[in-house]
């Protein structure tokens, strides 16, 4: 058996960018080289969903604890308001109000 010498050629992929090694004389592929993995952007588009949905998680609570804040506030102001109204109708006479029934 004689040696025959044969010759190869690399190319790349149109399709997914693989390199192939094909042999000339046979006409068929004698090696592969897996393309390279591309970036993959949705992992980018997600980690910036997270974090997007994390800061409106964190302004949530932040919104949430000061209207429970104001709220403290607001019912201490309404008790002081009753208390100084209460303070005020005491030296008052009680009458009876005025309906507008009785205006006729």
């Amino acid at each position: 058996m004689g040696s025959t010498e044969y010759s190869t050629i690399e190319i790349a992929c149109p399709c997914c960018g693989a390199r192939l090694k094909v042999d000339t004389l046979l006409g068929r592929v004698v090696a592969h080289e897996d393309p390279p993995k591309p970036k993959r952007p949705e992992a980018d588009h997600l980690n910036r969903a997270s974090e997007v949905l994390q800061k409106q998680a964190e302004q949530r609570e932040a919104h949430f604890r000061s209207s429970a804040e104001e709220e403290k506030i607001k019912s201490d102001l309404l008790a002081r308001k009753f208390e100084e109204a209460l303070k005020k109708s005491r030296g008052e006479p009680v009458t009876r109000p005025q309906r507008d029934i009785d205006l006729d």
